[in-house]
């Protein structure tokens, strides 16, 4: 077991003061502090060590020689901890970051960012892991992730980046196939849908805002979908009704490529949220990846 611990740097340091000015009270003011403590910090040193280090006469102080070994290897202490310093408190931000996010999010969102973000912080690298999944950011080692919803984990911190209103849409070819605009709730209960995957399904629940009451839906054929992103493509490509969000179906409105169906249904909103694991420690890079992506508004409608 070592004799050593990272405690007594500290005793180190100020040995190396006192072999380099050659005396305990030159030490001592180098170190604005009296002889007796400078004295007594090192004899600390060598109980630590079970060494001798400096030979004490009343009129001189001599290294012993293994005072001179131990002083040629514990001179290198502040030049690495200068090192250890650089790399751990840069002056600019610099190295990767690790972000996991879905492809809708990362496609629709985040890539019209990534320039501004690059042209702001060159020496910062990103690794943008698209995954429908919720991946574990402790088990894989990912900094960030930006994701629908809040965490369950309280472990874990959670930044609210959009919330975002919810709404019903199908494209017109489908609305035509289907014999046109449900008017009923009953008849919505009829159409084909595409929802997101849950194995535990049990319906869907909206508020009316015409009659100020809770209605609850069970489409009886649907799709069973993992990813937001395929959802879209698909109630754009006319396989069913499906809930979007309203700023990701707004530009499909605007050209005619889809249809709001019953607005007076409404379904809570969603949340888009940026997670990380913890605040304590967090190295600059991901600081400022964290600052960036709170005040880029990503999910601006734009």
């Amino acid at each position: 077991m070592s004799a050593i611990d990272f405690s007594d740097l500290r005793l180190l340091g100020i040995f190396i003061t006192v072999v380099e000015t050659g005396s305990f009270s030159a030490a001592a003011r180098k170190l604005k502090t009296s002889r007796s403590r400078v004295s007594e910090q090192v004899s600390q040193l060598e109980q630590r060590l079970a060494t001798r280090l400096l030979q004490r006469t009343t009129r001189k102080l001599t290294t012993t020689s293994e005072g001179l070994h131990v002083y040629e290897y514990a001179r290198k202490l502040p030049d690495i901890i200068k090192d250890i310093e650089a790399v751990v408190t840069p002056s600019t931000p610099t190295g990767r970051v690790s972000i996991t996010l879905n492809q809708d999010i990362a496609h629709r969102y985040l890539l019209p960012s990534l320039e501004g973000f690059s042209q702001q912080f060159p020496d910062i690298q990103l690794d943008l892991i698209l995954d429908d999944d919720k991946l574990d950011l402790i088990d894989n080692q990912i900094d960030l992730a930006i994701r629908i919803g809040m965490p369950e984990d309280d472990s874990l911190v959670a930044r609210v980046l959009h919330t975002g209103a919810i709404a019903l849409y199908a494209s017109p070819e489908y609305l035509r196939r289907a014999g046109g605009m449900p008017a009923s709730v009953e008849a919505l209960e009829q159409c084909q849908w595409v929802l997101f995957y849950n194995r535990f399904y049990s319906g869907l629940v909206f508020h009316d805002e015409e009659k100020n009451a809770t209605v609850e839906l069970r489409p009886e054929r649907f799709y069973r979908v993992s990813s937001p992103y395929l959802i879209q493509k698909m109630v754009f490509n006319g396989l069913g009704v499906g809930p979007l969000l309203t700023l990701t179906a707004s530009e499909e409105v605007s050209r005619g490529g889809l249809q709001a169906i019953m607005p007076n249904l409404s379904i809570a909103p969603m949340q888009f949220s940026l997670i990380y694991p913890s605040r304590r420690h967090m190295p600059l890079r991901t600081r400022a990846v964290i600052d960036y992506l709170l005040q880029a508004n990503l999910f601006a409608d734009v």
